[in-house]
């Protein structure tokens, strides 16, 4: 059993660090290479939010129509590496590369809360941070290298074919025997009695929109060097990895309370990058923040929420939905329409926002 379990482990390990290096390349460099090739803020932010926005929908269709078993994920492997090379194809004109980030976004959005629930349940909520803790290493490492290696647009599309395709190997290994869960969705699921705490996790991504889309551009027009970037990118992600692996000391407090202020720290950490764009000490604070404002948040909200339904693939799948989906979606949107000095003001006021948000529905929740 622990020879199984450490298979398991290194696995799902591979899984992260595949997957998060393709994130890598999207999230830091894709904004910077269709910046290069004309697109406008306005259509970098359409291009960012689409895939938000596939995840957001997609659980309802599970809800109602299909089952999540391990044949459509498999479908959905197939259906990821096949939209990698429609980005080739289409990244030159901007309405046929919509098309292809909308497939891209679709296969993501089924393929990682189904691996999450299964590290999970296999795993437990203290040694997941370790086995996640892959996928940052797998950011920090395409953060370091691809800065110096981007000399031409279509780079960066290879480091996503390459890092993609090791992604689908592993996943592929990790689902193809009769252990892996084949657990339905639930119809019976509903985030009625728990409004609050739903507008808080959207909220909470809305404000993260201007950081994943622009943050790159912002700081480039700040003055800072593409390579600069990067190593913020990096410090970012090492603070992510050290609380991914001590955080089970954390996860022995009230959940709910480390995720109220994982969104308080995270309204300050936009808030120096509105004051202080060009200065690097306090930008690497602000990044430093990153370890409570996404490594904890997840954690936590992802555990409070197994916590809070019987229903877990669903329930992640809606965290996903509400959150990176539709929260990234109208985050991604916004900031490409507002994108300017002010941007990251917006984004602090919308986490203080999503804090109040998540007060009242404290004083009801289910210990």
């Amino acid at each position: 059993m622990s020879k199984i379990l450490n298979n398991k482990f290194f696995l799902i390990g591979a899984f992260y660090f595949f997957y998060f290096s393709a994130v890598g390349v999207y999230v830091i460099y894709l904004p910077k290479i269709l910046s290069n090739l004309g697109y406008s803020a306005t259509k970098i932010g359409i291009v960012f939010s689409i895939a938000p926005l596939v995840r957001f929908l997609l659980p309802f269709f599970f809800l109602k129509r299909f089952k999540l078993d391990v044949k459509v994920f498999h479908i959905s492997l197939l259906v990821l590496i096949v939209s990698v090379g429609l980005l080739y194809l289409t990244i030159q004109n901007f309405y046929l590369f919509c098309i292809a980030i909308f497939f891209y976004g679709a296969s993501a959005s089924v393929i990682l809360p189904y691996v999450d629930t299964y590290s999970l349940e296999l795993l437990s909520k203290e040694v997941y941070g370790k086995a996640r803790l892959y996928g940052s290493i797998g950011f920090i490492l395409v953060a370091l290298v691809l800065a110096k290696y981007l000399n031409s647009n279509y780079t960066g599309l290879h480091f996503i074919a390459i890092t993609i395709l090791f992604c689908i190997i592993t996943a592929y290994l990790l689902t193809n025997d009769s252990n892996f869960t084949k657990k339905s969705i639930s119809k019976k699921f509903s985030i009625k009695g728990d409004v609050a705490l739903w507008i808080s996790i959207f909220l909470m991504q809305v404000s993260f929109g201007a950081f994943y889309s622009f943050f790159t551009i912002y700081e480039r027009e700040a003055g800072l060097s593409l390579e600069m970037i990067s190593y913020l990118w990096t410090f970012g992600v090492i603070c992510e990895i050290v609380l991914f692996y001590f955080q089970a000391k954390f996860l022995k407090f009230n959940l709910y309370k480390l995720m109220q202020f994982s969104i308080f720290i995270t309204s300050i950490r936009w808030f120096i990058l509105y004051l202080f764009p060009d200065s690097l000490s306090l930008l690497f604070i602000s990044q430093s923040f990153h370890a409570f404002s996404f490594a904890l948040y997840h954690t936590v909200t992802l555990s409070y929420l197994y916590k809070l339904y019987h229903d877990k693939n669903l329930a992640s799948q809606f965290y996903y939905g509400i959150g990176f989906g539709l929260g990234g979606f109208f985050g991604s949107l916004i900031a490409g329409y507002i994108y300017g000095k002010y941007i990251f003001l917006f984004s602090s006021f919308v986490a203080i926002l999503a804090f109040l948000v998540s007060l009242p529905h404290y004083r009801v929740s289910r210990k």
